[in-house]
């Protein structure tokens, strides 16, 4: 086995003072393997930034359709979203078209992380809902599902047949059973992977042709809403949303928990996966900025890639007192892929 490669380094004057590392994987839908930093072959949970193969069965089903769902639907199934009032509205009208409200998700009640969101919330001494939660929409898609196949209310429950769907849909996308599975901070179930398994996936998505009919439609429609609603997938100021923007329309992206990252590249038949392996979200964007960069979707100049790429970190007095930089072994100086 590999071990985890150096990614990002925090500078402060003249000394690296601490580094964070982990393992990136760069695949094309052949199953090629185009790049790799640590080893392809490390197992992780995808958390969250697997969420566009966990609604691929709310498609394949037919229960998108039977439900009327329109392409906001179907990125916000996709969304790690603030609670803004744009998450938080279409996920209300979205369960009231179902004929269900805010007691029957299973995700949990959340502070938003919008801020408009938050202190109107304080100001009218309102707790949070279940539907401010950043999995709402993911959610939402569930109940859509379950609904479809007559399920039970514990849809969240491993041998629940929504979960079933996910599950056959994450083992034939990433090519092999989960090893292990774990309960994730909205409290579905999350299934692990090989990294490179992850990458591979993300790839296919980005080129379905070799899906099948059914699974390529159903892929192309997921990348296609998340591309065309990025403020849905996660929020004003998140790196998901901002990247996404700054590429104009060539990449969906998607952050999960602990430093994990993944990128779908329609143009190219690309997909990237990234793990950092302290969790640390400071530096799976600034890998993501920088593999983006490296494969053509995104400027360097840009200052919205920038802010991810090398960001100052400032002390009580606003003072850059030191930087993160990714390291020249995987940057490169922007160098294409």
């Amino acid at each position: 086995m590999t071990d985890a490669a150096k990614l990002v380094e925090l500078i402060r004057g003249d000394m690296v003072e601490s580094t964070h590392r982990g393992h990136v994987v760069i695949c094309d839908a052949a199953g090629n393997t185009l790049a790799t930093w640590g080893d392809a072959n490390a197992v992780i949970y995808p958390r969250s930034a697997c969420k566009m193969l966990q609604a691929l069965p709310l498609i394949e089903s037919g229960a998108a359709k039977a439900a009327g769902l329109q392409s906001r639907h179907l990125a916000l199934a996709c969304a790690s979203h603030q609670g803004a009032a744009i998450h938080t509205g279409l996920a209300s009208e979205w369960l009231a078209g179902l004929g269900l409200g805010d007691d029957d998700l299973r995700c949990g009640p959340q502070v938003p992380s919008d801020k408009t969101a938050r202190a109107l919330m304080r100001e009218k001494f309102e707790p949070p809902c279940q539907i401010h939660n950043n999995c709402s929409g993911k959610h939402t898609g569930f109940l859509t599902l379950n609904k479809h196949l007559g399920g039970g209310a514990e849809y969240i429950d491993i041998d629940h047949p929504v979960q079933k769907a996910v599950r056959a849909a994450h083992t034939e996308m990433m090519g092999a059973e989960p090893a292990f599975w774990g309960v994730d901070g909205c409290s579905a179930p999350n299934f692990s992977c090989g990294i490179g398994d992850f990458a591979r996936a993300m790839a296919k998505m980005a080129n379905p042709a070799q899906l099948g009919k059914t699974r390529a439609a159903a892929a192309q429609t997921l990348v296609s809403a998340m591309i065309e609603h990025p403020l849905l997938v996660a929020g004003e100021t998140r790196a998901c949303s901002e990247l996404m923007i700054a590429a104009k329309g060539k990449i969906a992206i998607k952050t999960g928990a602990e430093g994990v990252f993944a990128a779908i590249l329609p143009e190219r038949g690309i997909g990237v996966a990234l793990k950092i392996e302290d969790g640390n979200f400071r530096a799976s964007e600034a890998v993501m900025a920088a593999i983006l960069v490296r494969l053509g979707v995104l400027d360097a100049a840009d200052p919205v890639v920038q802010k991810r790429l090398c960001p100052p970190e400032l002390n009580r007095r606003k003072i850059a007192a030191a930087r993160i930089q990714v390291r020249d072994e995987v940057y490169k100086a922007g160098t294409g892929l």
